[in-house]
């Protein structure tokens, strides 16, 4: 953690990451004029907060699990172009720190894609934890960042006949995550 790390609002313990009342989303410019949205539909992770209060967060994402509700631009993405995700099935995510950014949290850490690792922030907030419905107490949280897919290999050069690109090069991700506390 770095110098500027906050103890974590949730007590400690390892959080795994709900999948079934979370979801891992992104979106991309396409056309120029309007944006692609999709999903990943199978992940997982753990934030584990030590006794101290400092927390940390390891996830994983089955790229092959892409869902932008068209099955032929979703084997697309998968193929060689974008993802080659028969070689690189996994994105990864670990933490390397947290600091306070007024009421909310930027969460940093290493992202892996495409075999490619880089550093990234995420806009991180807090929204609470419920005692459960007698499975334990859950916490959720909202982040978001906006990575250049160029940096993790995908550098596929789509033009258009009268300028511009068919695909940007920003990626926006957005995250909803529900964890709830393990016994």
């Amino acid at each position: 953690m770095s110098a500027t790390s906050v103890v974590s609002p949730i007590q400690a313990g390892t959080w795994a990451i709900d999948p079934a009342h979370s979801t891992v989303g992104f979106s991309v410019k396409h056309l120029m004029v309007s944006k692609v949205r999709g999903k990943f539909d199978t992940f997982s992770g753990t934030i584990t907060v030590a006794q101290d209060g400092t927390p940390s967060v390891a996830a994983e994402i089955d790229v092959t699990s892409i869902n932008t509700g068209n099955d032929q631009r979703d084997g697309h993405i998968r193929s060689a172009d974008f993802f080659d995700a028969e070689k690189y099935p996994k994105a990864t995510f670990v933490s390397t720190g947290v600091r306070p950014d007024g009421d909310d949290y930027v969460l940093t850490g290493d992202f892996t894609l495409k075999g490619v690792t880089k550093p990234v922030e995420l806009e991180l907030e807090f929204n609470g934890v419920n005692p459960g419905m007698g499975h334990g107490p859950v916490a959720g949280f909202e982040a978001k960042t906006v990575i250049n897919r160029k940096d993790f290999g995908i550098d596929i050069e789509m033009p258009l006949e009268g300028g511009g690109v068919v695909v940007g090069d920003k990626i926006t991700i957005t995250l909803e995550i529900e964890a709830g506390l393990q016994a």
